[in-house]
């Protein structure tokens, strides 16, 4: 956890975000446990009003503003997947405020492949060298280019320490529904929270999706010998 002076003079613009996540965690249980959060972004073409428009810049935000109260680095890594999976910079306190603008013009248009971006943040977690659990905040405004690898992936990654919170942006979320409620499973390894709007969801509603579930899964993660 990033102390809350060091914050108010690095980035002083994320505080509210970051006192907000701290709120939902105390509330779940979850005040002093770490997390290794990674953002996983759909930049399908469908997504460029999201992009254009802020939501996906002020997503960014808020996993900043929850890896401050869970990791003591300040850095989250960021994944863009289309077609195929692109990365160019991470999101850090240092670089925030409008990395979005600045990253996504590099990033190709593509389909909606989930199992690249799933795969990639997969890889992130283990090739870092990160002890703490990884929590994988997850965007997408539609439906995988194959759903059945999709859930293969996801029952095959249920048994390592990593949760999936999957945010839905706009109408066409059905998928992730079911993703939510996936049987086969070690332990129930994702959230999902529908931002049919994101500029109608408070930073609370989202925080609180994602740590009341995170929490459970904590529980249960432990209990089935996957966290010590």
């Amino acid at each position: 956890m990033i102390n809350l002076a060091k914050l108010e003079q690095q980035a002083p613009g994320l505080v509210p975000l970051a006192k907000t996540a701290a709120t939902s965690l105390e509330k779940t249980g979850l005040t002093g446990q770490r997390a290794a959060v990674q953002l996983v972004l759909d930049h399908s073409g469908s997504m460029s009003s999201y992009y254009n428009d802020g939501s996906v810049q002020h997503l960014a935000e808020q996993a900043l503003g929850l890896s401050v109260n869970l990791d003591d680095d300040g850095v989250v890594p960021l994944i863009f997947f289309g077609s195929y999976v692109e990365q160019y910079d991470d999101v850090r306190l240092d670089n925030y405020a409008g990395i979005i603008q600045r990253v996504h013009p590099k990033v190709h248009w593509g389909s909606t492949d989930y199992v690249a971006g799933m795969q990639a943040a997969i890889d992130e977690h283990q090739n870092s060298g990160a002890t703490d659990p990884g929590l994988i905040i997850f965007q997408t405004d539609g439906e995988p280019d194959n759903r059945r690898a999709v859930e293969k992936l996801l029952k095959k990654a249920s048994g390592l320490p990593i949760f999936w919170a999957f945010i839905g942006f706009g109408g066409r979320v059905s998928f992730l529904e079911r993703l939510d409620d996936l049987r086969g499973r070690k332990v129930d390894n994702a959230s999902f929270f529908h931002a049919a709007d994101p500029h109608n969801v408070s930073d609370a509603q989202l925080y609180d999706a994602i740590t009341g579930e995170y929490a459970q899964w904590i529980t249960a993660a432990k209990a089935a010998g996957i966290l010590p």
